[in-house]
């Protein structure tokens, strides 16, 4: 993202702990469109959740955004085919803030991850979009660049939204487990006093969306028919089950891409599309149920928000492999398809706060550290 030239950046003036009117977007790992949700929040309560909009992706911008995942590590900045994807990117992200149709304090633009790498000797993670030409189009300050200082820092730099959560389920029982299921899957656990461990799951819908779209032809497994008609194959799960990442303990997180040569490797190609979209849902399944052997106590329930909770066969794969109450965030009153972009409404006012995005149990950073960036004419 670039925050560009002859553009004030900083802090909002004087923001103190008033009730900001923020505008959170969000472009997830499914690379299906925008989500905007509007949120009146000091970015420690929320006050009020308004209106929230999804603008899909035109089927071009989506074809070429899954380009850029796999040319990523080699890319420059400068590319152009990049800079025409930003540019798109960025103008979609616009439409949507209109499409609210209310003013803000801040927006918060948390744009397209292409990569994420935050292990190794060069830790990194990317995300596109032009802040600064979405602050001059929507005329209002935009808080953006919410990863780098986590990862820069030593953390993994997701997930971001476990601090919402914790404000969003503050008056539900305790232990809780909040699940997100889009292209990648991440959970947040929220003790009875507050504490939080959260971390990425493993794939969700990425694998299976690839899936079924080149065995027939199509964008998602819609209402999930796919799925249930077909069996897992018990040798195909058996190896992807087989990868380190399930293994290793948090903090720990995951690129879009990070398992597609595993599951290549495992066999799945070799199953009719049915039984390949049975087997990748049971794998999302299982690699959540490895993942809450790490909580420290048992959640009381499981609440799902992401596209996954709309594909009936990943539901049921998942309640066969968890012990509690699996249910939708609709149960608790939420919005689970606004809820990723509610989150950087809610992370636009800490950035604008100067609070901290992350903590040593949530990305595994060393202390609490403070992120983002602000870029606009309002400032």
């Amino acid at each position: 993202m670039d925050g560009g030239a002859n553009v004030v950046t900083g802090r909002l003036a004087s923001p103190g702990a008033v009730m900001l009117r923020t505008i959170g977007l969000m472009s997830g790992t499914s690379l299906d469109g925008v989500d905007a949700a509007y949120v009146e929040t000091d970015g420690e309560h929320i006050s009020r959740l308004g209106p929230a909009v999804t603008l899909p992706y035109d089927p071009a911008l989506r074809r070429d955004l899954r380009l850029l995942l796999d040319r990523a590590p080699e890319l420059s900045p400068d590319d152009p085919f990049l800079r025409h994807c930003e540019a798109r990117l960025t103008a979609r992200h616009a439409e949507a803030v209109a499409a609210i149709g209310l003013d803000a304090d801040v927006v918060g633009f948390h744009g397209q991850t292409i990569l994420h790498a935050p292990g190794g000797a060069a830790p990194r993670t990317w995300q596109i979009g032009d802040a600064a030409t979405l602050a001059k189009r929507c005329g209002m300050t935009v808080a953006w660049d919410f990863r780098s200082a986590d990862v820069a820092a030593g953390g993994q730099g997701a997930p971001l939204v476990p601090v919402f959560h914790a404000a969003l389920a503050a008056p539900l029982p305790k232990p809780l487990a909040i699940l997100n299921l889009g292209g990648v899957g991440n959970v947040t656990w929220i003790g009875p006093g507050g504490d939080l461990l959260a971390f990425d799951t493993g794939p969700a819908n990425g694998p299976l969306d690839d899936w079924a779209r080149r065995s027939i032809g199509a964008d998602y497994d819609r209402d999930g028919h796919l799925t249930l008609a077909g069996q897992p194959d018990g040798a195909v799960l058996g190896r992807m089950l087989a990868h380190p990442y399930l293994a290793a303990p948090p903090p720990k997180s995951l690129d879009r891409l990070d398992f597609d040569r595993a599951l290549r490797e495992a066999g799945a190609g070799a199953l009719s599309p049915a039984d390949g979209a049975a087997t990748l849902a049971a794998f999302c399944a299982c690699a959540v149920a490895a993942a809450a052997r790490h909580f420290p106590e048992p959640p009381l329930q499981w609440l799902v928000a992401g596209g996954g909770r709309r594909n009936p066969g990943l539901m049921r794969a998942l309640q066969g492999a968890l012990e509690a109450p699996l249910r939708p965030v609709e149960v608790a009153g939420w919005d689970g398809d606004a809820l990723e972009a509610q989150a950087f409404g809610f992370l636009a006012a800490r950035v604008a706060r100067g609070l901290p995005l992350t903590y040593p149990s949530t990305t595994g950073a060393p202390r609490p550290i403070t992120g983002g960036r602000l870029v606009g004419s309002l400032l």
